[in-house]
């Protein structure tokens, strides 16, 4: 749980970082998200790229592949959506919905038992996540219909893909050790963002100080983060994952208080509590299901 937290915050860094580049500096979402990724495959390649990691992939190859591939474009969907309608909106609906669809999948296959103790601690970790998120504005009221109907329709894209990446992940983790896991998802989903070459440029920027974050945002929110998630991915339940990468709206919540003086209004403070007492209870559930051998993983 604390690796799944330890992403989530981490992730939460990046945001602030990603709106830096997209409005002082005027990237694409396409452009940050292409070498967010690269930065952080070639670290990953170097420290995991060993000869028995290029054995091991090619069993997985498939699986690599569909995963990857999700993880590159709900990343993608997010940031297209936060263009067009602000963060506020977009980040509650892209973190909020993919713990309610993992539940219901993982109830539905019988891999998590639904009571009325994971009913609570689901509906306070969304609701205390939509607390800080709503109480944090956005850019939705000033935005066109066309641009807020693309935005939340990105923005659902956004969730579904990270579900699916989310069920997928636990297993490749299991199989090939998070490492080499996080290294093969991430070659994958950089090789994805690659695609948008075809359609917008690609280009690494001119200025120091762009270049300085996008290798904070490959080092830190690619390489490490996606590797932390991946440790924990292989010890949680789906749905225990999903809340615990729920810290990354509040991280950026209170970066922004701290760095740029944006005050937190109370319903925030209550939101952020919420949200910490229901990943504290999803980590007791799972580590008493795995104590008793019970259905949760």
């Amino acid at each position: 749980m604390a690796a799944a937290c330890g992403a989530g915050f981490l992730w939460g860094t990046g945001a602030l970082v990603v709106n830096l580049l997209i409005v002082r500096f005027g990237l694409t979402a396409e452009n940050v998200s292409f070498w967010r990724f690269v930065v952080g495959a070639t670290v990953l390649l170097a420290v995991f790229g060993r000869p028995d990691f290029f054995r091991r992939v090619p069993r997985h190859a498939r699986l690599l592949a569909a995963a990857g591939a999700c993880m590159a474009l709900y990343v993608l969907f997010w940031f297209l959506a936060i263009a067009r309608i602000g963060a506020a909106v977009p980040t509650l609906i892209a973190l909020c919905l993919p713990p309610v669809l993992v539940t219901l999948w993982s109830v539905a296959r019988g891999l998590e038992r639904l009571d009325a103790a994971l009913i609570v601690l689901l509906a306070a970790a969304l609701g205390g996540t939509a607390l800080v998120v709503r109480g944090h504005g956005g850019a939705a009221g000033v935005a066109s219909t066309q641009a807020v109907i693309e935005g939340v329709l990105l923005s659902v894209g956004s969730a579904l893909l990270y579900a699916v990446f989310t069920l997928v992940s636990g297993g490749l983790s299991k199989a090939l050790g998070a490492g080499p896991a996080t290294t093969g998802l991430t070659v994958v989903a950089a090789a994805t963002m690659g695609l948008a070459a075809l359609y917008t440029p690609l280009a690494w920027p001119r200025e120091l100080p762009p270049e300085a974050w996008l290798l904070y945002l490959g080092l830190v929110t690619a390489a490490i983060a996606l590797l932390a998630f991946s440790w924990g991915a292989a010890r949680l339940s789906p749905t225990a994952l999903t809340v615990a990468t729920l810290v990354e709206p509040l991280t950026a919540v209170l970066l922004a208080a701290w760095l740029l003086g944006e005050a937190l209004v109370p319903l925030q403070w209550l939101g952020a509590v919420l949200m910490l007492a229901a990943i504290a209870g999803l980590g007791l559930r799972d580590a008493r299901g795995v104590r008793e051998g019970g259905i949760a993983h």
